[in-house]
């Protein structure tokens, strides 16, 4: 639990809110399911989820609350990718930033993901979305879960944020900064932990200035990747006026060509709370930021800020397309052949890039990044080897049933899936001959889960090691 100190503080803000706010801590955190609905309909899945679902509410169609006790990131339908586990008040940040088809969207701080899949959903996988994280084992785990939802229209960056203003420019129409905090409003999360080592909080006034100041710092450098007209969204996970209304005013001080935009509006939104920034700090609009309570909403607290950028005359950055060499006929070999006997539709090779043995596929608006580490160039397709292509995991995962020449299709209770899931190769049933030695997608209700290679009667597994489950009984 956290300290005395915090409720204190809490206490004194809310007042006669109090009583209500400090009973949450003794209820069970939300539990929520995002669904992917790049892959499909909400309602679909509704249909077909083998766990209980109750809608969240109108700020995210796509979203679900459900029982823990479900177990559901252990089910093959997490591994193909069909949903997203959210905590139900992350799910408002990217339905506030509101990216349209065809934007160029960035992520600023995007580990370990949940925002940027649901920026790609919203965008319908279009335009161009950056999504970076300063650390570069965060940076990973985020291309890992972007690729479990199928995108191809990303770049992942493992970069600074002024590493990312000096490459881009303002040539952004939406840029989220998911801003660093100190968490206040996940400490009940935090506090129902099963581990007493995990459930402790730190603490502390110092703590919650200390971030504060970073995220200034982090806002200005973001407001240089916005172009003119577009907007910068700010969310944190903290109840603390500091890091929320003070951050916010303390940028718009100094930057007037900025300024608070009303955001969309659900049920349970709270609006922004002027009364408690600083006289010195007070700035006309901070009521249009948008606050999530415990206590007034089925999930934990969350801060959203949504500002546009109102300089006109300030020319817009130049978009600098992705500059990189097309790979050799000779290269490219390897891929025709397996693409000939194993995908259908369009596969553009002027967009291929092979970097380090690996082929990519770039996004169309892909945009330089050579002054910046990129941890995935668009979608990878697989490694390129003297005579040999191996797929990806990425590429079974973002393929559609149409692009498929031939699956091997279970039920989502079939046994086979545990074993497949578990690295175990799978036998070859007279049901599904004649299969000829190839490279097949593993589907669940007709959703990829990966690659197996059919040769000498039997599926050879190929599910990522790093990814497989320890299950001693799934072997057929």
């Amino acid at each position: 639990m956290p300290p005395p100190e915090f409720f204190t503080k809490m206490e004194r803000l809310l007042g006669n809110e109090y009583a209500d706010f400090a009973a949450t801590f003794t209820q069970p955190p939300h539990v929520g399911l995002r669904v992917n609905t790049l892959k499909i309909a909400p309602g679909d899945f509704n249909t077909m989820s083998p766990f209980a679902l109750k809608p969240v509410g109108d700020y995210a169609p796509a979203g679900f609350l459900l029982d823990d006790a479900s177990k559901p990131g252990g089910h093959p339908y997490h591994a193909a990718g069909l949903y997203y586990l959210q905590e139900p008040s992350a799910m408002a940040v990217a339905q506030l930033v509101d990216p349209q088809p065809g934007e160029w969207v960035l992520d600023m701080a995007a580990a370990p993901g949940g925002k940027s899949t649901h920026l790609a959903a919203l965008m319908q996988d279009s335009g161009l979305l950056v999504a970076n994280d300063v650390d570069g084992k965060r940076a990973t785990i985020l291309a890992e879960n972007m690729e479990r939802w199928g995108t191809r229209h990303a770049l992942i960056t493992n970069a600074h944020p002024e590493q990312l203003a000096q490459q881009f420019g303002p040539v952004f129409d939406r840029v989220l900064v998911d801003a660093p905090c100190s968490g206040e409003g996940m400490f009940r999360r935090i506090g129902s932990a099963k581990d007493a080592k995990s459930a402790n909080v730190e603490w502390s006034q110092e703590q919650v200035w200390a971030c504060a100041r970073r995220q200034t710092a982090v806002l200005v450098t973001a407001a240089q990747l916005v172009k003119p007209g577009g907007r910068l969204v700010y969310a944190t996970c903290t109840f603390a006026p500091e890091e929320n209304e003070g951050s916010i005013a303390r940028f718009l001080l100094t930057h007037p060509n900025f300024e608070l935009v009303e955001p969309l509006r659900f049920e349970g939104f709270e609006r922004g709370r002027p009364s408690w920034v600083a006289d010195d700090l007070s700035h006309e609009g901070l009521e249009k930021c948008a606050r999530l309570w415990p206590h007034h909403f089925p999930g934990e607290g969350h801060f959203i800020a949504v500002m546009q950028h109102v300089d006109t005359k300030k020319p817009e950055g130049f978009r600098k397309p992705f500059g990189f060499k097309l790979p050799k006929s000779t290269e490219l070999k390897v891929w025709r052949e397996f693409a000939r006997a194993t995908l259908r539709g369009d596969w553009p090779e002027e967009r291929m890039l092979l970097k380090n043995g690996r082929l990519y596929l770039l996004p169309p608006d892909a945009i330089e990044t050579d002054r910046l580490k990129l941890v995935r160039y668009g979608l990878l397709l697989g490694e390129v080897r003297p005579g040999y292509f191996k797929p990806a995991h990425a590429l079974a995962l973002a393929l559609k049933p149409d692009e498929v020449v031939t699956a091997v299709n279970f039920p989502a209770d079939a046994p086979e899936l545990a074993a497949y899931l578990s690295g175990h190769p799978l036998p070859i049933t007279d049901d599904q001959l004649p299969i000829t030695d190839n490279w097949l997608p593993i589907t669940i209700s007709g959703f990829p889960l990966g690659w197996a290679k059919a040769s000498g009667g039997q599926l050879k597994n190929h599910y990522p090691r790093g990814l497989r489950m320890v299950n001693p009984e799934g072997r057929l």
